[in-house]
């Protein structure tokens, strides 16, 4: 199976104008036993309560069942459990679509297909939810842009809730422009409007695309690949005075710009862009900010302000100089991003303070590297050692509250840690690298 998803993305890279006709009968059972290898097994279930456990009791069975249905074209998509999550204003909620098991294998299916039609095709600037590319790496191109390139003015811009207003017509198009089997073009269809379920209730999808789906982040790559990327490449570069770059992340992306007039005549095209897709600028978190080698120099002879700062995947990007006085892009765990980190740990502890030790104090360093993974980047070794210290307060907190009277000690504390230790702040990505855990000398705590 392997060998077919391969030759297909050779045939769609080699042969640039290929349009797919028919891919639609490799959702084969080799297919489906690949998916349900690769599925993890503590994921959510969906409306109909089936865990991965359940369906591997009969898996031959129930595989066989699906391909059946697969070919008569008598599957249709169970609806998905809506639920919600806070975002990192702690404030609103981002909305997760929980898919059935079986509905999950058959999106993998489709994503593995898709995938290799359009993989070849997305742009180097495109990093989200590809192949061997992660925030991580958008990162290191971010500050390859500011520090090699002529770069003084950044449009931070915010598509307005993005996966609730992808037009499905449009999207079919886009799909459409590489792939024209009516299997695969029924299966998304109706994947987009099988409806979900809230409070007990079915509501239609008449436009957007699940989020917390498998699907959803491949389709939302066609869409902005074709809405913005291909846009962006093939006629906002051609009319800039200077330098332009864009970086992307699904649907969060950056316009990096050598003169501020560039910039400004962006950030008013791609509202016009946007629009003719069913698509908004989110106005309160978009912005044109003075950002780049020269910005220190500029603002402290206008006026003596320093250069504002942005938000990306997580980190507010700041103007620094080097040891050897060079400018240097250094970036910092977001404040609204940390709150939310340190609410859940402290979460997690009060809910499993009563755990057994062992156990407890490892899920606790499973979560601290887990942090330190992400966020332990370049130049951020202090607010990942500020993680570590809230962390013992917080456990210093909650185990004093497991009875009335505070019968803990912050010396007991530290005996207890020296019994159980804690893993150590650690930086495990150096954007300067081409590694992802390298570590960078004198970093490590």
């Amino acid at each position: 199976m392997k060998t077919k998803l391969n030759r297909i993305r050779e045939r769609s890279e080699q042969v640039p104008n290929t349009v797919f006709t028919s891919i639609g009968h490799l959702i084969n059972e080799d297919m489906l036993h690949l998916c349900h290898k690769e599925l993890k097994a503590n994921k959510a279930v969906g409306i109909d309560g089936v865990t991965k456990a359940q369906y591997e009791e009969h898996l031959e069975q129930n595989v066989q069942n699906l391909v059946q249905r697969l070919k008569r074209k008598a599957y249709r998509p169970k609806p998905v459990e809506r639920i919600y999550i806070l975002k990192s204003d702690g404030i609103s909620k981002r909305p997760l679509g929980i898919a059935s098991y079986e509905d999950k294998l058959v999106q993998l299916a489709l994503k593995k297909l898709m995938e290799a039609v359009f993989e070849p095709h997305f742009l180097p600037f495109s990093y989200g939810f590809r192949p061997g590319r992660n925030a991580h790496t958008a990162l290191q191109e971010v500050t390859v842009i500011l520090e090699r390139h002529k770069v003084n003015h950044m449009v931070d811009a915010d598509i307005k809730a993005f996966f609730d207003h992808v037009d499905h017509t449009i999207l079919m198009r886009c799909i459409q422009k590489r792939i024209t089997d009516p299997n695969i073009l029924r299966l998304v269809h109706r994947f987009l409007k099988a409806g979900l379920i809230e409070e007990d209730q079915w509501k239609p999808t008449t436009i957007g695309t699940s989020q917390g789906s498998i699907l959803s982040p491949l389709l939302g790559n066609i869409y902005l690949h074709y809405v913005l990327d291909l846009w962006f490449a093939k006629a906002v570069k051609r009319n800039m005075r200077g330098e332009a770059y864009l970086i992307r992340y699904a649907d969060d992306f950056l316009g990096a710009f050598q003169y501020r007039q560039d910039a400004e005549n962006f950030y008013k095209a791609l509202q016009h862009r946007l629009a003719k897709f069913a698509l908004s600028i989110q106005q309160e978190k978009s912005k044109i900010i003075e950002f780049g080698r020269f910005a220190v120099h500029d603002c402290q002879r206008r006026d003596g302000s320093k250069p504002d700062t942005f938000d990306f995947l997580g980190f507010t990007h700041y103007c620094s100089r080097s040891r050897n006085d060079k400018f240097r892009v250094k970036r910092k765990t977001c404040k609204k991003k940390f709150a939310r980190s340190l609410h859940e740990m402290g979460r997690w502890i009060k809910v499993h303070r009563n755990m057994r030790k062992h156990l407890f104090m490892k899920m606790v360093g499973i979560k601290l590297i887990g942090h330190y993974r992400y966020y332990g980047v370049t130049d951020n070794c202090k607010m990942v050692n500020q993680y570590y210290h809230e962390t013992k307060k917080l456990l210093y907190k909650w185990w004093n509250r497991r009875s009335q009277r505070r019968s803990f000690s912050y010396k007991q504390l530290c005996q207890y840690l020296e019994q159980f230790p804690l893993p150590a702040p650690k930086i495990y990505f150096n954007v300067y690298a081409h590694c992802h855990d390298y570590p960078i000398p004198g970093t490590s705590q």
